[in-house]
C-alpha cells in the first residue's frame, strides 16, 4: 500500500485524468463503488435494515458519497443524502440519488439541527462525506456546529451504528494528524487509492477505526504514482516475502542465527532474542553469552547451541571478537548488542569484530563450547555475515568512528528513538515529529536499513523507500520486546530474506504479535515480552 501526502494525492488525480486515460468522473464513480462494497460487507445489524444516513459535503467526499447512495439505492437500500453548502439544482450526483429514490435533506433549512439528529438515529449506516483530505484546523464555525450535532445524535444512540468515513473523518488534517474536537470516530475509514501521511499519526489514527483501500483506477501510467517511495505494510506484502517450508527440508535449509547478547545485569535479552529466532523459522539459533551466564540459560533454552564468551565482570569482553570470527562458519546472519550494557569494554569488542583485528582461527570442536584444550590454529578467510544491531549495540556502535563504514553488507539497526537520539545527536523530540524523514536520512547516509521503533515503526531502506507498520499500541511498549524483534529480524535475515524484506516482515510480525497477545490476554497494561514471544507462531498461521 502506497503512503502519500495530500499533495502527491492531488497531482496524481490530476494526472491520472491527464494522461493515466481514467477521467476525473471516473475516479469519483470508482470511489463510490469501492465505498458501496465496503458498506455491503459490513456485519448485518440483528434487525436486518439497510439504511443509510449521508452528510454530503461541497467537495469531492460529497460527491464520493452521493455515487455510494445511488449505488446502495440500486441494492435496496433507504438512503438519504444530507447536503452541506451543495448546490441541489445543478447537480448531476445529487439528480442520481432523487432518482433512485433517495430523500434530500438541506443543511440550510435544519435549524438546530433537528432532521440531522432525527435521521442519525434512524439509520444503520452513518457515511461521513463532508470535509474531504484538503482541509485546514480549525474548522469553519458551521462546519464545526454540523459535525458537533451529528456527533451528540451519535453518542446518544442505544445501539452502535456503523461509522464511515470518505478518505479521512471529518475535521481530519490529512498530512499531520491533527484532529478538530468536533471530528467524528470512525468505525472504518475508506481512503482513496492510498493512505495518507495523517491517518498514521496520532491522535487521527485513533479517529479512522479500520483502514481500507479503496481501487480508484491510478495506474502505472501515472509518473507520480510510480514515484511514490513511501509504504503501508499490509499482510498479503508480509505473507509474501516468508520462506517456503519444502517437506525435504533440514535445518540447514533455514539457516543459522548467532546472536552476541547478554551481561550480567541483563541476561534475558539474550534468551527472548534467540527463542524468537527460532519461532519465525531459523533452522539452528546459536547464542554467544558471557560464559558466566551458560547455565542461568541453557537449562531455559534446550534448542540452542552455544558460544561462550570472555567476560570483564559479567559483561562481553574486547578479546571475545576472535570467539565469534572463529565461529561464523555455519553463520547466515548475526546479531549484535540485545542486553550488552555500556561497558568500555564491549565497545571495544565491537570495534574489533568490524576490524577484525584479532587473528580467527579455526578449532576443532566446530559450533559449541569453547574449549580449553589443545586446538589445531589454521589461518583462514573470514568474512563477517549479514549482521543486525540492536539496543546497546547501537550505542556502542555509534561511538566507533566511521563505524557504518565499517560494516562490509547493508545492515539492520534497530533504534528506538532514545537509541536513534544517541546515535544521530537529534533530540527525541525532533525524531517523533518526523520518524519518516529522520529514518530516511539517515538510512541513505549510512548506507544501512534502519528501523525506527516505536508508534508506526518505520523502516527505511538505503535507497530513499520507507515501509511503515500501521500498529500502535502499548502493548509493544515493554521490556524485552525489542529483543524479541530483533530475534525475529535476524531469524528471518538467516533464512535468506534481504535486509529490508527481514526488517519489514520481522516488524509486522512482531506488532501483529503484540496486537494478539493483548487480545488473547485482555489488557494491553499485562502483556510481557515473552507473551509477544508466544503470539508470533499465531500470526505465522494466519500468514500461511
Amino acid at each position: 500500500m502506497k503512503y502519500i501526502s495530500v499533495k502527491e494525492m492531488r497531482n496524481i488525480d490530476t494526472q491520472t485524468d491527464a494522461v493515466g486515460g481514467v477521467s476525473f468522473a471516473q475516479l469519483m464513480e470508482n470511489a463510490g463503488r469501492g465505498i458501496a462494497e465496503i458498506i455491503l460487507d459490513l456485519p448485518a445489524h440483528l434487525d436486518g435494515e439497510n439504511s443509510i444516513l449521508a452528510i454530503v459535503g461541497p467537495g469531492n467526499n460529497g460527491g464520493d458519497a452521493l455515487v455510494t447512495l445511488d449505488l446502495l439505492a440500486a441494492e435496496g437500500w433507504d438512503v438519504v443524502a444530507y447536503l452541506f453548502k451543495r448546490d441541489v439544482e445543478d447537480d448531476p450526483l445529487v439528480a442520481r440519488v432523487k432518482d433512485a429514490g433517495g430523500e434530500i435533506i438541506l443543511a440550510k433549512e435544519d435549524k438546530d439541527f433537528q432532521k440531522l439528529t432525527t435521521l442519525t438515529r434512524e439509520n444503520t449506516v452513518f457515511l461521513d462525506g463532508l470535509l474531504g483530505t484538503g482541509i485546514k484546523l480549525p474548522l469553519r464555525e458551521n462546519a464545526a456546529d454540523l459535525l458537533a450535532a451529528a456527533r451528540d445524535a451519535l453518542e446518544s444512540v442505544d445501539w452502535e451504528p456503523y461509522i464511515v468515513a470518505i478518505d479521512c473523518p471529518s475535521g481530519v488534517d490529512s498530512d499531520t494528524g491533527d484532529v478538530a474536537p468536533e471530528t467524528i470516530p470512525a468505525y472504518m475509514t475508506a481512503t482513496m487509492a492510498a493512505i495518507k501521511f495523517g491517518l498514521l499519526k496520532l491522535p487521527a489514527f485513533e479517529f479512522c477505526g479500520d483502514i481500507a483501500i479503496v481501487d480508484i483506477g491510478v495506474t502505472d501510467k501515472v509518473p507520480d504514482w510510480v514515484a511514490v517511495k513511501n509504504f503501508v505494510v499490509g499482510e498479503n506484502y508480509v505473507a509474501a516475502l516468508l520462506p517456503e517450508r519444502p517437506l525435504n527440508a533440514h535445518k540447514g535449509t533455514f539457516g543459522t542465527a548467532l546472536i552476541a547478547a547478554g551481561s550480567v545485569n541483563y541476561t534475558g535479552a539474550a534468551l527472548l532474542a534467540g527463542k524468537a529466532a527460532y519461532r519465525i523459522g531459523t533452522g539452528l539459533v546459536t547464542l554467544a553469552i558471557p560464559s558466566l551466564l551458560h547455565s542461568a540459560l541453557a537449562g531455559q533454552f534446550p534448542e540452542s547451541t552455544w558460544v561462550l564468551l570472555p567476560h570483564k565482570m559479567g559483561v562481553v569482553a574486547a578479546d571475545a571478537a576472535s570467539v565469534i570470527l572463529e565461529n561464523l562458519e555455519r553463520t547466515t546472519a548475526l546479531l549484535i548488542g540485545p542486553g550488552f550494557g555500556m561497558e568500555e569494554t564491549t565497545r571495544e569488542f565491537i570495534e574489533n569484530l568490524l576490524k577484525m583485528k584479532m587473528s580467527a582461527k579455526k578449532k576443532s570442536g566446530g559450533i559449541g563450547f569453547v574449549h580449553d584444550g589443545e586446538k589445531k590454529e589454521e589461518e583462514k578467510e573470514v568474512e563477517l555475515p549479514p549482521m543486525v544491531f540492536d539496543a546497546d549495540g547501537l550505542k556502542l556502535l555509534s561511538q566507533i568512528e566511521n563505524w557504518h563504514e565499517l560494516i562490509p553488507d547493508t545492515a539492520m539497526l534497530t533504534p528506538h528513538p532514545g537509541e536513534m537520539a544517541v546515535m544521530t545527536g537529534l533530540s527525541v523530540d525532533e525524531i517523533e515529529a518526523n520518524r519518516l524523514e529522520i529514518a530516511r536520512e539517515y538510512a541513505e547516509k549510512w548506507g544501512h536499513v534502519v528501523v525506527l521503533k516505536g508508534a508506526f515503526t518505520v523502516i527505511a531502506a538505503p535507497n530513499g523507500e520507507t515501509y511503515t507498520i500501521p500498529v500502535a499500541s502499548p502493548a509493544l511498549a515493554r521490556a524485552g520486546s525489542g529483543d524479541v524483534l530483533a530475534g525475529l529480524i535476524v531469524g528471518l535475515r538467516a533464512q535468506g530474506l534481504n535486509a529490508v524484506q527481514a526488517a519489514v516482515a520481522g516488524s509486522w510480525i512482531h506488532a501483529q504479535a503484540g496486537i494478539t497477545a493483548a487480545e488473547m490476554i485482555g489488557a494491553e497494561a499485562s502483556v510481557l515480552a515473552g507473551d509477544i514471544l508466544a503470539f508470533v507462531p499465531n500470526v505465522l498461521a494466519d500468514l500461511a
